[in-house]
Protein backbone atom coordinates (compact mmCIF):
# COMPACT_ATOMS: atom_id res chain seq x y z
CA UNK A 1 0.00 0.00 0.00
CA UNK A 2 1.46 3.36 -1.10
CA UNK A 3 1.77 6.06 1.47
CA UNK A 4 0.37 9.79 1.21
CA UNK A 5 3.12 12.22 1.04
CA UNK A 6 3.28 14.00 3.90
CA UNK A 7 2.31 17.78 3.31
CA UNK A 8 5.08 20.18 4.18
CA UNK A 9 4.24 22.68 6.72
CA UNK A 10 4.08 26.35 5.61
CA UNK A 11 7.28 27.73 7.78
CA UNK A 12 9.18 24.87 5.85
CA UNK A 13 8.16 25.38 2.19
CA UNK A 14 11.12 27.37 -0.07
CA UNK A 15 10.20 31.07 -0.19
CA UNK A 16 9.63 32.94 -3.45
CA UNK A 17 12.14 35.29 -2.63
CA UNK A 18 14.71 32.66 -2.45
CA UNK A 19 14.73 31.69 -5.57
CA UNK A 20 17.65 32.50 -8.12
CA UNK A 21 16.93 32.78 -12.09
CA UNK A 22 18.57 29.54 -13.07
CA UNK A 23 16.65 27.85 -9.84
CA UNK A 24 13.13 29.59 -11.33
CA UNK A 25 13.81 27.67 -14.73
CA UNK A 26 14.37 24.61 -13.26
CA UNK A 27 11.41 24.50 -10.73
CA UNK A 28 9.20 25.24 -13.81
CA UNK A 29 10.97 22.47 -16.33
CA UNK A 30 11.59 25.65 -18.46
CA UNK A 31 15.00 25.64 -21.23
CA UNK A 32 13.98 28.58 -22.59
CA UNK A 33 11.07 31.50 -23.01
CA UNK A 34 8.79 31.64 -26.27
CA UNK A 35 8.54 35.48 -27.70
CA UNK A 36 4.91 36.68 -27.42
CA UNK A 37 4.16 40.22 -28.99
CA UNK A 38 1.50 41.79 -27.57
CA UNK A 39 -0.89 43.68 -30.26
CA UNK A 40 -3.13 46.00 -28.61
CA UNK A 41 -4.76 49.42 -29.75
CA UNK A 42 -3.49 52.20 -27.84
CA UNK A 43 -4.77 53.75 -24.34
CA UNK A 44 -4.95 58.02 -24.27
CA UNK A 45 -4.52 58.22 -20.49
CA UNK A 46 -7.13 60.46 -19.03
CA UNK A 47 -6.73 63.90 -17.49
CA UNK A 48 -7.21 62.60 -13.97
CA UNK A 49 -3.91 60.11 -14.58
CA UNK A 50 -1.84 63.12 -16.38
CA UNK A 51 -2.30 65.30 -13.44
CA UNK A 52 -1.78 62.37 -10.78
CA UNK A 53 1.58 61.57 -12.49
CA UNK A 54 2.31 65.47 -12.08
CA UNK A 55 1.84 65.24 -8.67
CA UNK A 56 3.54 61.91 -7.64
CA UNK A 57 6.36 63.04 -9.80
CA UNK A 58 6.34 66.45 -8.07
CA UNK A 59 6.38 65.42 -4.74
CA UNK A 60 8.05 62.28 -4.15
CA UNK A 61 10.66 60.44 -5.26
CA UNK A 62 9.95 57.69 -7.95
CA UNK A 63 13.40 56.60 -8.58
CA UNK A 64 15.66 56.15 -5.42
CA UNK A 65 13.50 52.60 -4.35
CA UNK A 66 11.33 49.54 -4.98
CA UNK A 67 8.84 51.32 -2.75
CA UNK A 68 8.73 54.34 -4.33
CA UNK A 69 8.35 53.09 -7.74
CA UNK A 70 5.19 51.18 -6.47
CA UNK A 71 3.12 54.37 -6.56
CA UNK A 72 4.15 54.83 -10.29
CA UNK A 73 3.19 50.99 -10.60
CA UNK A 74 -0.20 51.76 -9.06
CA UNK A 75 -1.26 54.79 -10.63
CA UNK A 76 -0.64 53.08 -14.20
CA UNK A 77 -2.59 50.03 -13.35
CA UNK A 78 -5.08 51.61 -11.77
CA UNK A 79 -5.54 53.57 -15.24
CA UNK A 80 -5.50 50.43 -17.26
CA UNK A 81 -8.25 49.16 -14.90
CA UNK A 82 -10.82 51.70 -15.45
CA UNK A 83 -12.51 49.77 -17.80
CA UNK A 84 -11.93 46.38 -16.05
CA UNK A 85 -15.06 45.77 -14.14
CA UNK A 86 -14.58 42.44 -12.74
CA UNK A 87 -10.63 42.30 -11.33
CA UNK A 88 -9.51 43.85 -8.26
CA UNK A 89 -5.71 43.81 -6.99
CA UNK A 90 -4.41 43.09 -3.57
CA UNK A 91 -0.82 44.20 -2.47
CA UNK A 92 1.50 41.84 -0.41
CA UNK A 93 -1.07 39.01 -0.65
CA UNK A 94 -0.09 35.65 0.59
CA UNK A 95 0.32 32.59 -1.33
CA UNK A 96 1.69 29.16 -1.47
CA UNK A 97 1.53 26.14 -3.23
CA UNK A 98 2.27 22.70 -1.91
CA UNK A 99 6.37 22.97 -1.77
CA UNK A 100 6.35 26.96 -2.28
CA UNK A 101 4.98 30.03 -0.33
CA UNK A 102 5.52 33.70 0.32
CA UNK A 103 3.91 37.57 -0.01
CA UNK A 104 3.72 38.82 -3.90
CA UNK A 105 3.88 42.57 -4.68
CA UNK A 106 0.31 42.85 -6.76
CA UNK A 107 -2.01 39.83 -7.03
CA UNK A 108 -4.69 39.94 -9.56
CA UNK A 109 -8.07 38.09 -8.85
CA UNK A 110 -11.81 38.54 -8.89
CA UNK A 111 -13.21 41.81 -7.54
CA UNK A 112 -14.36 40.15 -4.31
CA UNK A 113 -14.74 41.03 -0.81
CA UNK A 114 -12.48 38.34 -0.08
CA UNK A 115 -9.45 37.17 -2.01
CA UNK A 116 -10.26 34.23 -4.05
CA UNK A 117 -9.71 31.52 -6.64
CA UNK A 118 -9.27 31.96 -9.97
CA UNK A 119 -6.07 33.89 -9.61
CA UNK A 120 -5.19 35.53 -12.57
CA UNK A 121 -1.96 37.20 -12.52
CA UNK A 122 1.04 38.21 -10.55
CA UNK A 123 2.82 41.72 -10.80
CA UNK A 124 6.13 41.76 -9.23
CA UNK A 125 7.88 45.28 -8.66
CA UNK A 126 11.66 45.63 -8.85
CA UNK A 127 13.56 48.31 -8.60
CA UNK A 128 15.49 47.43 -11.61
CA UNK A 129 16.61 43.74 -11.29
CA UNK A 130 14.75 42.18 -13.68
CA UNK A 131 16.44 39.35 -13.65
CA UNK A 132 15.36 38.91 -9.91
CA UNK A 133 11.84 39.92 -10.68
CA UNK A 134 11.52 37.19 -13.34
CA UNK A 135 12.31 34.28 -11.38
CA UNK A 136 10.11 35.33 -8.41
CA UNK A 137 7.32 36.07 -10.97
CA UNK A 138 7.51 32.63 -12.58
CA UNK A 139 7.15 30.74 -9.31
CA UNK A 140 4.32 32.92 -8.09
CA UNK A 141 2.73 32.27 -11.33
CA UNK A 142 3.16 28.71 -10.66
CA UNK A 143 2.00 28.60 -7.50
CA UNK A 144 -1.43 30.60 -9.03
CA UNK A 145 -1.85 27.40 -11.00
CA UNK A 146 -1.20 25.15 -8.47
CA UNK A 147 -3.85 26.78 -6.53
CA UNK A 148 -5.93 27.15 -9.37
CA UNK A 149 -6.18 23.52 -10.25
CA UNK A 150 -6.78 22.47 -6.55
CA UNK A 151 -9.78 23.85 -7.33
CA UNK A 152 -10.84 22.59 -10.61
CA UNK A 153 -9.78 25.70 -12.80
CA UNK A 154 -6.79 24.83 -15.18
CA UNK A 155 -6.77 28.44 -16.39
CA UNK A 156 -3.53 30.47 -17.89
CA UNK A 157 -1.47 32.66 -15.55
CA UNK A 158 -0.34 36.15 -16.62
CA UNK A 159 2.81 38.27 -15.16
CA UNK A 160 4.14 41.30 -15.08
CA UNK A 161 7.63 42.26 -13.98
CA UNK A 162 7.82 46.03 -13.83
CA UNK A 163 10.28 49.08 -12.05
CA UNK A 164 7.34 51.53 -12.75
CA UNK A 165 9.27 52.89 -15.97
CA UNK A 166 10.11 49.61 -18.06
CA UNK A 167 6.96 46.94 -17.80
CA UNK A 168 7.67 42.91 -19.48
CA UNK A 169 4.86 40.62 -19.88
CA UNK A 170 4.69 37.05 -18.97
CA UNK A 171 1.95 34.41 -20.16
CA UNK A 172 2.36 30.69 -18.30
CA UNK A 173 0.28 28.62 -20.37
CA UNK A 174 -2.31 25.72 -19.18
CA UNK A 175 0.45 23.37 -20.59
CA UNK A 176 2.96 25.06 -18.89
CA UNK A 177 5.24 26.46 -21.51
CA UNK A 178 5.87 30.39 -20.78
CA UNK A 179 5.96 33.58 -23.18
CA UNK A 180 7.80 36.88 -22.31
CA UNK A 181 7.29 39.87 -24.38
CA UNK A 182 10.33 42.71 -25.06
CA UNK A 183 10.54 45.43 -22.63
CA UNK A 184 7.88 48.01 -22.98
CA UNK A 185 8.30 51.68 -21.72
CA UNK A 186 6.61 54.56 -20.14
CA UNK A 187 7.72 56.72 -23.10
CA UNK A 188 5.15 55.84 -24.98
CA UNK A 189 2.45 55.56 -21.95
CA UNK A 190 -0.49 55.09 -24.32
CA UNK A 191 0.47 51.64 -26.16
CA UNK A 192 1.86 50.30 -22.61
CA UNK A 193 -1.52 51.35 -21.44
CA UNK A 194 -3.44 49.79 -24.37
CA UNK A 195 -0.73 46.58 -23.67
CA UNK A 196 -1.33 46.38 -20.06
CA UNK A 197 -5.21 46.67 -20.49
CA UNK A 198 -4.96 43.88 -22.93
CA UNK A 199 -3.90 41.55 -20.44
CA UNK A 200 -6.32 42.44 -17.77
CA UNK A 201 -8.75 41.64 -20.40
CA UNK A 202 -7.41 38.37 -21.06
CA UNK A 203 -7.53 38.17 -16.94
CA UNK A 204 -11.32 38.65 -16.76
CA UNK A 205 -12.14 36.26 -19.76
CA UNK A 206 -10.25 33.45 -18.03
CA UNK A 207 -13.05 34.22 -15.10
CA UNK A 208 -16.12 32.81 -17.05
CA UNK A 209 -14.18 29.64 -18.50
CA UNK A 210 -15.93 26.40 -16.86
CA UNK A 211 -14.45 24.12 -14.60
CA UNK A 212 -11.65 21.95 -15.83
Amino acid sequence: MSKIPAKIPRSKKKNFSSFNYAEAFKQLNLTDLLPWQIVADPVEPSDFFRERLQRLEQHFDLQSYEESKKLLIDAICEEALVTIEQLKIWKGAQLESDTLAGYVDYLVAERKRYLDIPLLCIIEAKKDDFEQGLAQCLVEMQACQWQNRQADRNIDIYGIVTNGEGWQFYWLTTIETVYETPLYSVGDMALLLGRLRYVFNLCQQNLLKPLQ
